[in-house]
Parts: C-alpha cells; structure tokens; sequence
C-alpha cells in the first residue's frame, strides 16, 4: 500500500476554510434568531417562503446553529460539512437574479467563492484533522487494522 504524502499547509489550509464558513454560517444563524423579521423578508424574496412566523425562525436558527457548531469541531464530517454545503448551495442558487445585474450587486458574487470552499472541504473532509474533535471513519478503519 502506497502513502501519500500531504502538503505541510494542507491541514491549516483546510482549518482556515472551516473557520471562515463557520463565521459566515454562524451569523446568517445568529441573524435568524435575533432577527427574525429580516430572516422572514429574506425567505420570502429568494425562497417564496411567505408564512413563516418568528417561532419557526427560531427553530431553524436553533438546529442550524447546532450545526454549525458541529461543523467548527469537525463532528460528523460528512453530515455537517454536506450539510453546510447544501444550506449555502441553496443560499448562492436561489439569489440567481442578483447575478442577472452583478454590478448592482457585487456582494452577491462573494456566494460563489465560497460556495467552492465548501465543496473543496466536504471533498477533503477527510483530511481536515487539525483541531478537528472526531477522526474520520477511513482513519480508524485503518488504525483498526494495524
């Protein structure tokens, strides 16, 4: 069996991109708990989502937040890292008339840089160990083995 050997950076690299998406993810969170008046408009301007009261803002702050907090230890990378990256996918697709006039909104753009560090995550999410809590299931099948 072959070893491979990793960049030296890739472990912080892959740190980095968590605890960037961690604080993005954190505050759309945040925001829809403390703020649920501006999470009901953005649900119903890129979702259709009109009827949704406080309470269920609050819901779905609560299990996203735990989430988002499982995603920043890196538990259950699969779970939480796929989850991040659907939750934001969904985010950047259903904003698909801001790209139609980029230059009226320039913030918008900043969805897809970010949408491909979640994907290149959940792809190395396997890799990404450094203060992460729990160890993949391809490193204790192999430390099983030995």
């Amino acid at each position: 069996m072959r070893t491979k050997i990793l960049p030296p950076a890739l472990p912080l690299s892959l740190l980095l991109l968590r605890v960037g998406i961690t604080i993005v993810m954190g505050f759309w969170t945040i925001d829809k708990i403390i703020n649920p008046e501006h999470a009901g408009a953005v649900f119903k301007n890129f979702y259709g989502l009109g009827a949704v009261g406080d309470q269920a803002f609050l819901i779905i702050g609560i299990v996203q937040g735990l989430v988002v907090l499982a995603f920043a230890a890196g538990l259950f990378k699969t779970i939480t890292y796929g989850a991040i990256l659907a939750m934001h996918g969904i985010s950047t697709l259903s904003s698909w008339r801001q790209y139609l006039d980029p230059f009226e909104n320039l913030l918008f753009l900043a969805a897809w840089p970010m949408l491909a560090a979640c994907l290149a995550l959940f792809l190395m999410r396997d890799y990404d160990r450094l203060l992460s809590i729990t160890r993949t299931r391809k490193e204790s099948a192999r430390e099983y083995r030995k």
